[in-house]
């Protein structure tokens, strides 16, 4: 990091990160009534999420690249500690099979499961599921670009230990106000089952172990609210397949140490206020949820993370970028064909602008960071913040 940009110089910089950066100085004037002050956890929190149906790709990668530019840029201004950590959404069920992933028949059998339940479909690797599995992909090729980072698992990090508890027990509290924050989004069929929180069940007539999320379940009523104990009734029969359970029929648990899933909207905003999560980007087509989530935050009693939306990647035909699907250019293709710092270098380069990601990109994006990299070194100090390799 370069010593001779001091803090007076790096707040005049106007690039998109230190723009950013500016936003959660902001983000914490506001927190502390005028003046910036260490949030009590102690640093200042950037996250990334990642959803681990399928395999990590280039724009997971953008999303973290991306987030540490900010956090770089905020270390420049402020002193301030800071963390960053890469969430995964792995309590998630799985919706549809990937088609990019081999014993299909296997992850057919488990759908609706939590991923981190649903059997790894790789053989020969120390991984006993989908998610543990797709997890560990993503942090062998962060680590490999050398991020400084702080993994979190949804399911063993924050919904079994308890850590999302105290948050879970305010949306119970406050179930129909988020209920009704969501409501405008959907349409008449999917409003009429909408649920905030998903208790997670076995799969009735499966002898084995076999955890299914109820998505079709409303809160009926609270029974114990300090220990989140609650009654949801099936509203139809769209899951009978998957879970053995009717409409009409009726589930009394706890939602606490792993007896729920939040929806994802929910679960946004869940992990937002549990974390005190300062700053998160999201992509274009996750514009709307994102305001949504900040929305639920507030009826939680928090303030929404500051935030950057970003457009999507495209292949080469101009369709966006699918981990399930597999399509357009992956990081190992890049990573063959080019060093690392070329693609991060790609990644700063207009965020609010579509990209198509496929071969012919790279040799252009490697000779334009080598030219920016020969500047650098001889650039004025304000100027290096303006230089993309600098990031």
């Amino acid at each position: 990091m370069t010593k001779d940009i001091d803090t007076d110089m790096a707040m005049k910089c106007r690039t998109w990160a230190f723009e950013e950066a500016k936003g959660v100085l902001k983000r914490l004037r506001a927190i502390g009534k005028g003046e910036v002050k260490t949030p009590a956890k102690g640093y200042v929190l950037f996250e990334t999420g990642y959803g681990p149906s399928g395999l990590p790709h280039i724009g997971t990668f953008g999303e973290v690249c991306r987030t540490t530019m900010v956090m770089r840029a905020f270390q420049r201004i402020s002193d301030i500690p800071t963390k960053l950590i890469c969430f995964s959404d792995d309590m998630d069920g799985l919706r549809k099979v990937p088609t990019n992933v081999p014993n299909q028949d296997r992850l057919a059998k488990a759908l609706g499961m939590p991923l981190t339940s649903v059997p790894n479909p790789f053989d020969g690797t120390p991984y006993k599921s989908f998610g543990e599995n797709n997890n560990a992909k993503l942090r062998e090729f962060l680590d490999g670009f050398g991020f400084e980072y702080e993994f979190l698992s949804s399911t063993e990090d924050c919904y079994k230990p308890g850590k999302f508890d105290p948050t879970l027990k305010l949306m119970l509290e406050k179930y129909q106000d988020i209920r009704g924050a969501v409501l405008p989004l959907l349409g008449e069929e999917r409003s009429a089952t909408y649920s905030p929180i998903f208790p997670i069940v076995q799969k009735k007539g499966s002898e084995e172990p076999h955890p299914v999320i109820l998505h079709n379940a409303g809160l009926k009523g609270i029974d114990d609210l300090e220990n989140g104990v609650a009654t949801f009734e099936v509203l139809d029969d769209s899951e009978f397949e998957r879970t053995g359970y009717k409409k009409g029929e009726t589930v009394t648990q706890s939602i606490f140490k792993g007896g729920c899933k939040a929806q994802w909207r929910a679960d946004w905003a869940l992990r937002w206020v549990a974390l005190d999560v300062d700053y998160e980007m999201a992509g274009k087509d996750l514009v709307t949820a994102a305001d949504v989530a900040a929305n639920i935050v507030k009826i939680l009693g928090g303030r929404g993370p500051a935030g950057f939306r970003y457009e999507l990647f495209l292949d080469e035909k101009g369709e966006k970028i699918s981990k399930s699907k597999g399509n357009g250019l992956s990081m190992e293709e890049w990573l063959t064909y080019a060093p690392h710092e070329s693609l991060a270098y790609y990644m700063f380069q207009r965020p609010t602008s579509a990209k198509k990601l496929y071969f012919d990109i790279i040799p252009k994006a490697v000779d334009e960071y080598i030219m920016d990299v020969e500047k650098l070194s001889m650039q004025e100090p304000a100027k290096k913040l303006d230089n993309p390799a600098w990031y």
